[in-house]
């Protein structure tokens, strides 16, 4: 359980409305709006990873996805640039959409700028909420959403795979690492191995 926010009335409001929000998505997962229940994951494995993260963290976890399905991927080139395009093109929206409902729950600029940073990304390694942020973003997709991804993806041989759970892996904090190999995370068994090279070959890096 994360600590009591200092204000819990903006808190509260500013919550129902992310969950607001991401309920419009008209994408399911598990019977639930997609961005919804992602946010809830968020929320969740943020509750496992750091139980004293406080109300700025709690919040940016909420907002870190918050109404992505706006923004399909077909909207830019389906390439390597298009693909960065889109993505640092959601960093800025869902740091937007995150002000804007804080502001409606009756936050002040401070804490705005500082929810907005975390969710926008900015300043990986340096930032500690925006870490924390990614950190658990990486929990969340190893735990919940790697297998689906590796079944959608038949194509990709290993050289791909390590790739990619390489470059994951690069992204978190050596808290995280020990977090996500500590039990505390369900791995997908049937990638155990794949995982387990990965990390091998970026500890020997």
């Amino acid at each position: 359980m994360n600590r009591q926010p200092t204000n819990q009335a903006c808190f509260a409001r500013a919550m129902a409305l992310f969950d607001a929000a991401n309920r419009e998505d008209p994408n399911q997962d598990d019977g639930q709006p997609k961005e919804l229940l992602y946010s809830q994951r968020m929320s969740d494995m943020l509750g496992r990873y750091a139980p004293d993260a406080d109300e700025a963290v709690q919040l940016a976890m909420r907002a870190q996805h918050i109404r992505r399905w706006t923004v399909p991927r077909n909207s830019y080139p389906l390439n390597n640039e298009g693909y960065h395009q889109w993505r640092t093109g959601l960093y800025r929206l869902h740091a937007d959409t995150a002000g804007e409902l804080m502001h409606e729950a009756g936050y002040d600029a401070a804490m705005i700028a500082r929810v907005k940073l975390a969710v926008a990304k900015r300043g990986l390694k340096r930032n500690p909420d925006a870490q924390l942020v990614e950190d658990v973003a990486s929990l969340v997709f190893i735990e919940h959403y790697l297998l689906d991804f590796a079944a959608s993806k038949p194509d990709y041989d290993e050289e791909k795979w390590l790739d990619i759970l390489r470059k994951t892996w690069r992204k978190m904090s050596p808290a995280a690492h020990q977090f996500a190999l500590s039990g505390a995370v369900c791995l997908p068994e049937s990638l155990l191995p794949m995982i387990t090279k990965a990390v091998s070959l970026e500890k020997a890096q």
